[in-house]
């Protein structure tokens, strides 16, 4: 039986949870209209293949059952958007502005991304593959059940996220950003990381040997510790 522990109001046990992910495969979806690609439009059931869309303003859209694939997303706006029971393949953006997002149930392949700028976001049961992104800001974000795996990352912005059920498998992050986090069953074990801001926000997350020794030196410093 898992022994439960209270910090900061949130219970955390010592058996790891680990992620849970429906699969995410619309069916029976039909060309969309590119011209409705347009604010505050909803779209049910649809595919978009291969259109580029820079610059086009998309705050407040929704896509319920779609299938977005090859998209160029450069300078494209989702402020507020909503993303549900979608799949997002091969999608370039060498800055993406989404935030205050809605992600649920929700599979990215492949994602090509600049900058991609997801504060203050919500995802729930979203899958990140392969691909690279030089910055995910998911700063003040809702993260949960949320895998990200295979992907290379530059930095990852984690500051003040509140995280459960959320695991990096076998990425390559540069910095990671955990300043203010609060983490449940983060799994962070198969990752790499060249540096950590906010050590404290680690209390809750799962690394593994080879991880714990590269950051040991960082702990000793943060504590004071001098190691001679």
């Amino acid at each position: 039986m898992a022994v439960t522990k209270r910090t900061s109001g949130r219970k955390r046990t010592t058996t790891l949870q680990a992620p849970r992910l429906d699969a995410v495969d619309p069916q029976d979806v039909r060309p969309g209209d590119a011209d409705r690609l347009l604010d505050r439009e909803s779209h049910d059931a649809e595919s978009f293949d291969g259109l580029d869309l820079s610059d086009r303003d998309l705050e407040g859209s929704s896509f319920t059952e779609c299938v977005l694939r090859g998209l160029q997303l450069g300078g494209t706006r989702f402020r507020g958007s909503r993303f549900i029971d979608t799949v997002v393949l091969d999608s370039f953006a060498p800055a993406l502005a989404a935030p205050r997002t809605t992600w649920r149930a929700v599979r990215i392949e492949r994602p090509r991304w600049g900058s991609a700028e997801l504060f203050d976001a919500e995802l729930e049961q979203v899958e990140i593959s392969g691909g690279k992104i030089d910055y995910l800001n998911l700063r003040e974000s809702q993260l949960t059940d949320v895998v990200i795996e295979g992907c290379s990352i530059g930095e990852l912005d984690l500051g003040g996220v509140r995280a459960d059920r959320v695991a990096l498998r076998d990425c390559r992050i540069g910095t990671l950003d955990v300043t203010r986090a609060d983490l449940v069953d983060v799994d962070l074990r198969s990752s790499s990381f060249d540096a950590v801001t906010g050590l404290e926000g680690l209390r809750g997350v799962v690394v593994d040997d080879g991880q714990l020794a590269l950051l040991a030196p960082l702990l000793a410093a943060q504590l004071g510790i001098v190691v001679a």
